[in-house]
């Protein structure tokens, strides 16, 4: 429950801090007064989002704080899940900057505002007059009615599964579409892969079949240059091996004169060696070079195919065909290892909207049954609030599986005797959507731990001994919740175990927005000026002791 609430520097309020009762705390004022802002303010503490134009003096930050006692709760496990460690006093605090930057702690860790937004939904719940309106949406209401036939979790494990189920669904829809394109483009590559397979690309030296069609192309030119270097090394008159070896020779004569004639006959006699092995090879070039046409035509015929290729992928040489090739045969076979992948997400989703299908079909039973219960529980509460004839109906029809369930349902109404149910939106004025509201709210709070709920006028379009049930009503809530209710009603400000009364304070540079707990003399005063005005007349403070006295209240005087 909150156990302290302080907000500082906020739209009218300069300061404020509220120390509620851990039972029912009503609180009053004016209109314009500052209760709206002071909800405002408890929805930034909550997560909302922030405007630094709602600060009281713009060259100071704001400054909101709740400190709540959670000890029994049972509330570790999301403390837990945020990454939080868990304290039974925790604190929490909003801060935004004159530059409009917005900080967010919990107990003093700072936090995201989506952090802030889990913990405070487990904290406050505030029902505003928003709430009421959403009470004629069918998911909203669907909502209500598994919250109050406990089947909250059982409808998180539904979720679960029909997310399973969503996703691969996707993913399935995702993997045929890749298929049918790549059925489009798989003759058109296959065509291409063949096309290289056909090249028989391993193991090709194209560089090589250049080397030989080129010598082949110059064969006669080859011939001829090789019968000219030959004469010149060994067969002619004045070859070059004969001029070495008559160099050799002379040599020799006078090689015993020196030591150094004789190295230089060896190395002569080296170089000798060296010449004729060139010249035997030159003759075995020019020996074995012939012209070959029909080896032209091979080879020629063999580049274009390689060249014609490298063209039509756009590459230089036979690695990058091989490449390419390589991812040729990754798409054809990807196609044909789709239909593998295909069925297996087929079976997969089947089986996935197998369980989807049989778990909402025991969400949808398990729904129905708790139907019966809530209409006659909801109408005997209207009763009780002043709608005698007033009829419950759920309406229910099943579905395609959604992420709800298979259950559209419609909560039907009416409060005339004799008349058909119809939907809210038709058949429900703005009290009775108030009073169906606070009816469900009652009916919920022993279905959820929240440890303070905050209602806006849910008491909006009631008067009289109506107003009195409904105080009664939440009483009876307010010994399981911490209740924070801002009403216009003498019959509810009366039944609160604490009254708070908000004001305007006029200076003589602003008026700022205050907010104090009223004895039981201020309570009586504001409950019959509620009652009949300013000026309230003796018989509004006797029906005022009379309203305090109807809870218990020990008067004096």
């Amino acid at each position: 429950m909150l156990v302290d609430l302080r907000i500082q520097n906020y739209a009218l309020i300069e300061q404020l801090e509220l120390r509620p009762s851990a039972l029912l705390n009503i609180i009053t004022g004016e209109t314009g007064a500052g209760k709206s802002i002071m909800l405002g303010a408890i929805g930034l503490l909550l997560g909302n989002r922030a405007d630094s134009k709602l600060l009281f003096n713009t060259a100071h930050k704001c400054v909101i704080e709740g400190q709540f006692d959670i000890s029994g709760y049972q509330l570790q496990d999301i403390f837990e899940s945020e990454d939080l460690d868990y304290d039974a006093q925790c604190i929490l605090r909003r801060e935004i900057s004159p530059a409009g930057k917005s900080r967010a702690f919990i107990n003093d860790t700072p936090v995201t505002l989506e952090t802030l937004r889990t913990i405070g939904a487990n904290l406050m719940d505030i029902h505003s007059q928003h709430d009421t309106l959403l009470l004629g949406d069918a998911v909203f209401q669907l909502n209500l009615l598994d919250l109050y036939a406990n089947l909250v979790p059982t409808r998180a494990q539904y979720g679960s599964s029909y997310r399973q189920y969503r996703k691969l669904e996707a993913d399935l829809k995702t993997l045929e579409g890749q298929v049918a394109q790549a059925n489009k483009e798989l003759d058109y590559h296959s065509f291409l892969l063949s096309e290289l397979e056909d090249a028989r690309l391993d193991g090709e030296d194209q560089e090589a079949l250049e080397q030989e069609i080129k010598q082949l192309e110059h064969a006669e030119e080859i011939k001829f240059k090789l019968t000219h270097a030959l004469q010149a090394l060994s067969e002619g008159e004045y070859c070059a091996t004969g001029s070495l070896k008559e160099a050799s020779q002379l040599l020799g004569q006078v090689a015993g004169f020196a030591s150094g004639l004789r190295e230089l006959k060896e190395r002569l006699d080296s170089c000798l060696i060296e010449l004729r092995d060139i010249a035997g090879e030159v003759e075995d070039t020019e020996r074995r070079t012939e012209g070959d046409p029909i080896r032209i035509d091979e080879l020629q015929s063999r580049l274009n195919v390689l060249y014609n290729l490298q063209r039509k992928h756009q590459v230089r040489d036979v690695d990058g065909l091989l490449l390419v090739r390589d991812e040729l045969r990754r798409k054809v076979s990807s196609v044909l290892n789709l239909d593998k992948e295909i069925a297996r997400l087929r079976k997969d989703t089947d089986g996935a909207l197998a369980t989807v299908t049989r778990q909402a079909a025991k969400l949808s039973e398990a729904r129905q049954k708790s139907f019966p219960k809530f209409e006659r529980e909801l109408a005997l509460l209207l009763v009780e609030l002043g709608m005698p004839h007033s009829r419950i109906v759920v309406q229910h029809s099943a579905g395609q599986p959604a992420a709800s369930g298979i259950d559209v349902v419609s909560i039907l109404f009416t409060a005339n005797k004799g008349a058909q149910p119809q939907t809210l939106s038709k058949a429900a004025s703005g009290g009775e959507f108030s009073r169906l509201m606070l009816c469900i709210k009652y009916m919920l709070a022993d279905k959820t731990a929240l440890p303070t709920i905050v209602f806006d006028e849910i008491d909006t379009g009631i008067s009289g001994e109506i107003a009195v049930k409904v105080g009664r009503m939440m009483q009876q809530m307010a010994q399981k919740h911490q209740l924070i209710a801002i009403s216009h009603l003498p019959q509810m400000a009366a039944a609160g175990d604490a009254h708070y009364f908000v004001y305007k304070e006029d200076r003589a540079d602003r008026t700022v927005s205050r907010i104090r707990l009223l004895s039981l003399d201020e309570r009586i005063k504001e409950i019959a000026q509620m009652i009949s005005g300013a000026n309230p007349s003796q018989h509004a403070y006797q029906s005022a002791r009379e309203l305090l006295a109807m809870r218990g209240e020990e008067l004096v005087g």
